[in-house]
């Protein structure tokens, strides 16, 4: 079943919040919230996310209804790739490679910045080109 690919767009939105926080800062609690958050995401799909819950329940009731809808692998995937650099950050941060922390979290804004503002996801255009790779190999 398709999702209305406003969610999605929504989540990078506070998405970019969270990691901009995390990363003016440097305090690891909002990195590692978001990495909770992504692996959910991951886990049950992006509308069983905090921040798809909040999409749904706060956000869409006061949208008029959705014109364009998305599959929900693309965005799912968006979020396990946003799951590893979080929590490569995370981990950079835990372990005192403040570079690891800094470079990891900043590629997982700067993915969700662009998502938030422009509509273009990384994480989903990746998961497109590794099913093209795919097709093409068998």
């Amino acid at each position: 079943m398709d999702i209305d690919a406003r969610g999605p767009r929504f989540g990078a939105a506070v998405t970019t919040v969270v990691l901009a926080v995390a990363l003016i800062t440097l305090n690891p609690w909002p990195l590692a919230w978001q990495t909770l958050v992504f692996a959910l995401g991951t886990v049950g799909g992006v509308g069983r996310s905090p921040y798809g819950w909040a999409f749904r329940v706060a956000v869409r009731p006061r949208l008029g209804p959705p014109t364009a809808f998305e599959a929900p692998q693309p965005p799912r995937f968006a979020q396990a790739v946003g799951l590893a650099f979080a929590g490569a950050g995370l981990l950079g941060f835990a372990l005192g490679a403040d570079w690891l922390g800094l470079a990891a979290t900043g590629a997982a804004l700067a993915a969700a910045f662009l998502n938030a503002a422009f509509g273009y996801c990384l994480g989903c255009e990746m998961y497109l080109l590794v099913r093209r790779v795919k097709v093409r190999a068998e």
